[in-house]
């Protein structure tokens, strides 16, 4: 049976990621590890097959806490677990370097060490810095020119799974992508933010002007593209992926309130963050080419999907913006 390692696959696109592959994999095992800060949950992962899946709670950055989660000879570690949220980055810089910089080494050396045959970093597209209104999207061969203290971290840990390639041989793959919205996305980010804050008729607070520009893609397109990349990607690669999707922030939010039947009176401008990036847009050729990979879901059906999901689970999304969530894995997982 074929062993897949996630780590933080209890945050929002780490758990899309394992649902799917063990949907679409029935001999599949995977060993989910995740931490547990405020955005890992895990509510995300009820459902999943417990005889096919095993939940370590560890901290990436521990090295021998790793060296007793990941087992040997896995078939991949595939590293979603990251401090991801611009803002927090700003105020706590340390944390962000201390996860996804030392812990991405630490996985990378752990990994080498138990024999895991292939090791796939997920990156974003914000390690590319920001472009202007009319500059081409981001290609591979971009250079690195991280914004924010979570950019930059997420860019110094890329060099890193490089690196490992080049000087040790480490069948390494790098994914960079664009933003991505869907069921279980952590209620900070734009989407599920303004979503949750509509349907309880609460101002919706957005940036500046709200119009800086993101390329926005569904997070099962996503993971299916993640599982290509990891069977027929090349080792040392990097591949961008995206739906060619650019919408301006402002357009987004009032696309949730007219599917909502709420009025645009509801969104209040607020003082634009410090080092707010502009516009970010992907250009996914090399993964569709090489792989045939395309996505599957347009923006408008993956919204519509994703407000129908928030309207149906707002259990979930409630106890998350309360913090009581924080209390699932006592109640769920912690006599098993």
């Amino acid at each position: 049976m074929p062993t897949y390692v996630v780590t933080g696959g209890a945050g929002f696109i780490g758990s899309n990621f394992v649902r799917l592959a063990l949907e679409r994999d029935a001999g599949l095992k995977v060993v989910t590890i995740d931490l547990l800060t405020y955005a890992g949950n895990l509510a995300n992962l009820v459902g999943v097959p417990l005889e096919r899946h095993t939940f370590i709670r560890a901290d990436i950055s521990v090295a021998d806490a790793m060296a007793d989660a990941v087992p040997d000879g896995a078939d991949a570690l595939i590293n979603f677990a990251a401090e991801t949220h611009v803002d927090r980055s700003i105020l706590s810089p340390g944390a962000f370097a201390r996860t996804n910089v030392v812990g991405t080494q630490v996985l990378l050396d752990v990994a080498r060490e138990k024999g895991v045959k292939r090791f796939l970093q997920v990156s974003t597209d914000e390690v590319y810095g920001s472009l202007g209104p009319e500059d081409p999207a981001f290609t591979e061969a971009h250079p690195l020119v991280p914004s924010s203290p979570y950019a930059a971290s997420k860019a110094g840990a890329d060099l890193l799974v490089l690196a490992a390639h080049h000087t040790y041989g480490q069948d390494a793959r790098l994914t960079r992508c664009s933003n991505n919205y869907g069921p279980y996305q952590f209620p900070e980010k734009l989407i599920p933010l303004m979503l949750s804050n509509a349907l309880d008729d609460r101002p919706l607070p957005v940036y500046g002007d709200g119009r800086q520009v993101r390329d926005w893609i569904y997070t099962d397109d996503h993971s299916r593209a993640i599982l290509a990349v990891l069977e027929g990607g090349r080792p040392g690669a990097v591949y961008n992926i995206g739906a060619r999707c650019e919408r301006f922030n402002i357009d987004v939010v009032r696309a949730i309130l007219r599917e909502l039947g709420k009025p645009e009176s509801l969104i209040q401008l607020v003082k634009d963050r410090p080092g707010h990036d502009r516009r970010y847009a992907i250009d996914p050729t090399r993964v569709e080419a090489e792989l045939g990979w395309r996505p599957e879901v347009s923006f408008e059906e993956g919204l519509a999907r994703t407000i129908r999901w928030y309207r149906e689970h707002e259990d979930w999304w409630r106890r998350v913006k309360d913090g009581s969530y924080r209390e699932f894995y006592d109640e769920w997982y912690g006599d098993r």
